[in-house]
């Protein structure tokens, strides 16, 4: 049998990205920045120095510093492929510099545009230049001080998250492997064969779960379902009965590790297990409208025969999927027409 090494693959799309610019393309970020270039514009046009009328100097200073803000960020989304791969530190000084450029940009055009109500001659024009440079450089390294901040709490974040994560997945293995030792001690004697091929899909299993919480291939995701599955029917032999509804090929997406094991356990456990003459397990994966969707679907069994869940196997799972996918992510769980259905929903 062919053994896979399930590691992550380069070449495959993931949702997790660890660039400081990420931060940027959130709704609220964006809001934010623009709400502080209106503050700004506001200090400068009650700066005890302006004159004439304050709300025009407003409006005036409030369109510029708009432009200069989107333009900073325009240019910075188009560099964000090569900004990716550098260091915190360089990209800030990029964005820094940006911020700069954007500002002569803006000021040079309205300054030609407004030539006739704003005349200026060269001297003047170069002290303005400065005075507005230095500005922008004021404000650009306050930005990213605040930016810092928020990158810096962001990441701390991220590293509880996975803390939390860690501890749940320490939770689920002892279960899983209580059960599959006991599978092998009552097949190592009967049929060596089978509980050879048990120790290697498990060893498959435990190699891809000690490697923490990662995203690997979907397609790997499937072929370690795959193992776990070949290891419970050794079990429950004819009682277990697996429909697979697969796309050819599967999507390249990237899903997180062990996410799509731990359901169909819980399929086994609460649908199978409980029921004399045994179930069917049905695992679809579809496309939609650029979403991966991910179904476990199982017989409810009666309800004397039911056994409670703790549901830690489905919080793990949740929670890895909205950490991949900075909440866009979900798992989804119901009842439809007797049956139960658990449903990854991920975005491509």
């Amino acid at each position: 049998m062919m053994r896979a090494d399930f590691a992550p693959s380069p070449s495959m799309p993931s949702f997790r990205q660890n660039s400081p610019l990420d931060a940027l393309w959130q709704t609220s970020v964006v809001v934010w920045v623009l709400l502080a270039g209106e503050g700004l514009a506001a200090v400068l046009a009650l700066a005890p120095a302006g004159d004439g009328n304050r709300w025009i100097h407003f409006g005036i200073a409030s369109l510029a510093i708009q432009w200069i803000l989107l333009i900073t960020l325009g240019l910075l989304y188009a560099l964000r492929r090569p900004l990716s791969a550098w260091r915190a530190t360089s990209v800030a000084y990029a964005a820094l510099l940006l911020l700069v450029l954007s500002t002569w940009m803006v000021s040079g055009t309205g300054a030609w545009l407004l030539a006739d109500l704003w005349p200026m001659d060269a001297p003047e024009r170069t002290r303005w230049l400065v005075r507005l440079t230095a500005l922008a450089v004021t404000v650009g390294a306050l930005g990213l001080a605040a930016f810092q901040n928020h990158w810096r709490t962001r990441q701390l974040a991220v590293l509880a998250k996975q803390s939390e994560l860690e501890a749940l997945q320490a939770r689920i293995r002892p279960h899983f492997l209580f059960n599959t030792l006991n599978t092998g001690a009552m097949l190592v004697h009967l049929r060596p064969g089978d509980a050879e091929q048990l120790l290697l899909d498990l060893a498959d299993l435990f190699r891809a779960a000690l490697a923490g919480p990662h995203e690997i291939a979907l397609a790997d995701e499937i072929e370690l379902t795959r193992r776990y599955l070949e290891i419970e029917a050794l079990r429950f032999g004819a009682r277990l009965r697996v429909d697979w509804q697969l796309p050819e090929p599967l999507p390249m997406a990237m899903v997180p590790a062990l996410s799509v094991q731990p359901l169909v356990e819980n399929a086994i456990r609460h649908g199978i297990e409980p029921n004399p003459t045994g179930g069917c397990i049905a695992i679809e994966v579809t496309q939609v409208n650029g979403w991966i969707e991910i179904g476990i679907r199982n017989a409810v069994p009666d309800a004397s025969t039911r056994t409670p869940g703790h549901q830690v196997g489905q919080h793990s799972v949740r929670a890895r999927i909205q950490a991949l996918t900075q909440g866009h992510g979900e798992l989804e769980t119901r009842i439809v027409d007797g049956h139960y259905l658990a449903t990854i929903r991920l975005p491509l």
